[in-house]
């Protein structure tokens, strides 16, 4: 009778940790694309300033000024998911190790 439930808490345990890794594949998928959301206006910035001896940035003030809070906006969400993405990871690790510790306590 103990050993089938040491192996019932073994199982439920497994089962709490595989959900717990499933959130972090998708915390980590989150980051993959809070990177590629940061990296693109770098790259809209590179054309800009490679490009800027072919336009006079007075005269065309009008589409510069919103393509630079576009740029400015995609930056700090960014910057957001890249934060959130790694506080999760963290708080996850953190219930992985917890959970951890607390099947010590049965086997």
């Amino acid at each position: 009778m103990v050993k089938y439930m040491a192996s019932k808490v073994s199982s439920q345990m497994y089962n709490a940790i595989n959900l717990l890794l499933s959130e972090k594949r998708t915390s980590l998928a989150v980051l993959r694309t809070a990177i590629a959301v940061f990296t693109l206006p770098i790259s809209v910035f590179t054309v800009l300033i490679a490009t800027s001896r072919y336009y006079d940035v007075s005269t065309s003030l009008y589409f510069i000024i919103p393509l630079l809070c576009l740029c400015f906006s995609l930056v700090i969400l960014g910057v957001y998911l890249i934060v959130r993405s790694f506080k999760r990871i963290k708080d996850i690790d953190h219930k992985i190790q917890e959970i951890k510790n607390n099947e010590e306590c049965y086997v």
